[in-house]
């Protein structure tokens, strides 16, 4: 089934309904959205766009976006959203890698790819030119494994890969996202403050089904001021962010206590939530955290921490509960294996491995990455963690993140936490270098807060970890690279190490 069949039945159903909004003002109701998404549609056909056919999206949010990835779908089309910070010269490998015939572009977005676009792409930077007087009456019809969705990785072990996500892995995202993570109902409300070419445009789509509304901020960056009004002005709103983000937004209640009546539920992941980051979040929120773990490959969709545990307090083993990442999410199966496929144990740290409806269907035009990741129907993630009696999912770190030193498994992520711990410490992530003596070492970057040194901080780690955990060397720096999800980049860390390392 077309998802845009969603839209088409909201256009009747929920026609005069706020559909997309910019700020406080709508743009479109339902009606006037399928309209001008059935009259793009018409156009990009009459351009020679064929089912099947990708189409990219390079520009920063905006209701056009919207406007574009629904007529890519209502004409049978695949969407290839593309990381609006990229360099043009990235967005164009990425547009010739899926075969894209067109890209939708903004005027900045235009300029940026134009030099480095293939001289056959069709440019759109003016939907409204596009749209026919006529319009194309529905849907085209799409089977439910036909690819709908091409997210391309960050790229952070080289070459992005396109994640393949199909009608049927969408429509399962949606699902999901309304009965693990926040309920919609027709007129509640999706802020989106967090770029639509990644989660934040995924959890779109449940309000479309729905009949919601979706917000775009005026803003072109995070202005948290801005998105508490917007969701006391639209209420029952929910947003996702990166645990970077929530970290702002919670400082920012907390300084300024803007009404948070309106504001259902903030939706963190895509990075590790530390403890006392959490900690500060739920002071200055509220009941109105939800953390999911999930990866493109298997979107948004494979463990979820719901506002029932995290505001279980009394519970026995809470602490432990919400440093995890939750529990399987029900359209998913999770199991943790080691490297021979054999599913380990509760408590035994390995590879996280997840089969369901919502794991991709591959990767585009990479068999080889496809049959490496994807085993007898299972996604290795490339996460390790572990699985308590429970079902509760710690994530450890990185497959490729483990550090071994001396024999001894040292996960990055339990000394950052430790690191974390220190007053001083503001940021802080940890990597592996060669060690001749131990095999790899720990390196510690460092942004301090206040005035510390490295002899104090290793003091504070043997204080609490064995020492074989402790960094052995460290680079105070004063800011750590990060992509547009606030995500630390550790393999910059370990080229500046390599380059620079003492």
């Amino acid at each position: 089934m077309n998802l845009a069949r969603w839209l088409h039945g909201n256009a009747r159903v929920h026609a005069a309904r706020a559909a997309v909004a910019r700020g406080e003002a709508v743009v479109h109701d339902y009606a006037s959205l399928a309209d001008a998404v059935a009259r793009t549609a018409a156009g990009l056909q009459a351009a020679g766009l064929q089912a099947g056919d990708r189409i990219g999206l390079f520009m920063a949010n905006a209701p056009d976006y919207l406007v574009a990835m629904w007529a890519a779908w209502w004409a049978g089309a695949v969407v290839v959203p593309i990381n609006a910070r990229l360099h043009g010269r990235e967005a164009a490998w990425i547009l010739g890698h899926s075969g894209a015939r067109w890209c939708v572009v903004d005027a900045a977005h235009r300029i940026e790819l134009e030099p480095h676009a293939a001289p056959d792409l069709g440019l759109v930077d003016d939907l409204r030119a596009w749209q026919l007087a006529t319009r194309m009456p529905e849907p085209v019809d799409r089977a439910e494994d036909d690819p709908a969705w091409l997210f391309y990785t960050s790229g952070t072990t080289g070459r992005p890969k396109g994640v393949t996500l199909t009608m049927r892995n969408l429509r399962w995202a949606a699902m999901a996202y309304v009965a693990t993570v926040q309920p919609v109902q027709a007129g509640d409300t999706c802020l989106h403050p967090a770029p639509l070419s990644h989660g934040s445009g995924l959890y779109h789509l449940a309000y479309v089904m729905n009949g919601g509304v979706n917000v775009i901020p005026r803003s072109p960056t995070l202005d948290e001021g801005e998105v508490f009004a917007l969701a006391a002005h639209w209420r029952n709103a929910s947003f996702f962010a990166a645990p970077t983000i929530v970290n702002r937004m919670a400082a920012h209640a907390a300084a300024h206590r803007p009404p948070l009546d309106g504001l259902a539920t903030l939706i963190y992941g895509g990075a590790p939530m530390y403890a006392a980051d959490f900690d500060a979040a739920r002071a200055a929120l509220g009941p109105r955290l939800v953390q999911i773990y999930g990866q493109g490959e298997s979107p948004m969709t494979i463990t979820v921490l719901p506002k029932s545990v995290i505001e279980d307090t009394g519970h026995p083993r809470w602490r432990a509960r919400v440093d995890s990442v939750g529990f399987a999410q029900p359209m998913v199966e999770v199991t943790i294996r080691g490297a021979d496929g054999r599913v380990l144990m509760p408590g035994e740290p390995g590879e996280v491995c997840v089969k369901g409806e919502v794991v991709m269907a591959g990767y585009w035009q990479q068999p080889e990455a496809t049959g490496a990741t994807l085993r007898d129907g299972w996604l290795w993630t490339g996460d390790i963690g572990r699985l308590d009696d429970d079902g509760f999912l710690t994530l450890l770190d990185r497959s490729k993140d483990l550090v071994i030193s001396g024999g001894n498994n040292v996960y990055p992520r339990e000394v950052e936490e430790t690191l974390l711990q220190h007053p001083a410490v503001a940021e802080v992530a940890v990597i592996g270098r060669p060690d001749p003596a131990w095999g790899e070492s720990l390196v510690a970057y460092v942004v301090r807060r206040g005035p510390v040194e490295a002899g104090e901080l290793e003091a504070h780690c043997l204080e609490r970890i064995a020492r074989y955990k402790r960094p052995k060397a460290w680079r105070f720096v004063d800011a750590l690279p990060k992509n547009n999800y606030g995500k630390v980049l550790k393999t910059d860390l370990r080229a500046l190490e390599a380059k620079n390392g003492a």
